[in-house]
């Protein structure tokens, strides 16, 4: 069994930039996929970036290429997610997920099997 655990989330002003962090423990040497999603008030669990922890490649939905930068630590055990130029529209409860195998696609939710509790950006000008 995985646990994961997200940090970095909370109020931040409009303009501003943030880092989250999800760290996985327990059986953690068979995940190949981490990723990161959001799901805003109203709307459904969308895919934001996505990272291999076997390969290295990573990959960032449309949406979100530019502000969006994943990373793992070399541990290859945290995986974080930078966030620059926060607006109104980030507003989103950010979910943490982590896979057994490699995914076909990695941006659909079904595909993992592991999921943080989430951690709460609100962004405010």
């Amino acid at each position: 069994q995985v646990h994961l655990e997200e940090s970095g989330g909370g109020p931040v002003e409009d303009g501003g930039s943030l880092r989250l962090s999800c760290t996985a423990s327990g059986n953690t040497d068979n995940l190949w996929w981490m990723a990161w999603f959001r799901q805003a008030p109203g709307k459904e669990r969308e895919g934001v970036a996505a990272i291999s922890r076997r390969r290295g490649v990573s990959y960032n939905a449309r949406p979100f290429k530019g502000r969006f930068t994943i990373s793992l630590d070399d541990a290859k055990t945290t995986v974080y997610l930078q966030v620059r130029n926060l607006s109104s529209d980030d507003t989103a409860e950010y979910y943490c997920a982590a896979s057994l195998d490699n995914v076909a696609v990695v941006f659909r939710p079904s595909e993992y099997n592991f999921w943080g509790q989430g951690t709460q950006v609100t962004v405010s000008s």
